[in-house]
């Protein structure tokens, strides 16, 4: 059974740096064909999806926060991290780690962890 789980503080003040990792459990994150994607959902609105690392390393990110995204990895601890630079109050929201790289494809998902941007 493949579980996720988010972690990182939940307070970030703007203009700083958001980070969050996300554990992987039941299946290795460079498992040839596994991506591993980070999604979220402001609050009263739907999920964005911010990009993915797949098996090799590669990464991908939404175009609308590609300059200020990064996603990582640290295969010995079979984590991924998720950096967002330069955050405002607009970038509030409950955060997923999730397997796959689209909407149909989320087999898995952590049970979110809310991250919000205040002074």
């Amino acid at each position: 059974q493949v579980q996720l789980q988010e972690s990182g503080p939940g307070l970030v003040k703007p203009s700083q740096t958001l980070s969050l990792t996300c554990t992987v459990s039941g299946a290795s994150i460079t498992t040839k064909y596994y991506y591993w994607s980070w999604i979220r959902q402001p609050p009263g609105k739907g999920l964005e999806w911010i990009g993915y690392i797949g098996y090799s390393g590669s990464t991908y990110y939404s175009p609308s926060r590609k300059s200020r995204t990064s996603i990582s990895r640290d295969t010995s601890k079979n984590q991924y991290t998720l950096q967002m630079s330069s955050v405002t109050p607009e970038d509030t929201a409950v955060y997923y780690c999730a397997k796959g790289v689209w909407t149909a494809d989320f087999d898995y998902w952590g049970k979110g962890t809310q991250v919000t941007v205040s002074s």
